[in-house]
């Protein structure tokens, strides 16, 4: 299936928008981890920071939201 040329734009603001919560979901597990918690805690809250990442992505890069504004 080809791919055609207004999907890259959608993916590329898809990435902009989603790119700075998956960042500060990472920094947040890593403080968990350098402020001493167990390993298991801090990573059990990363599986929700990448499940609602890849939600926020979809919705992004399909356009799912532009009929709804």
């Amino acid at each position: 299936m080809a791919l055609s040329r207004d999907s890259s734009p959608n993916r590329r603001r898809a990435l902009l928008a989603v790119t700075p919560f998956l960042l500060l979901g990472l920094a947040d597990v890593l403080l968990l981890l350098f402020w001493g918690i167990e390993p298991l805690w801090a990573f059990a809250i990363l599986p929700p920071i990448v499940f609602c990442t890849v939600l926020a992505w979809l919705a992004f890069s399909t356009d799912f939201l532009e009929d709804r504004t």
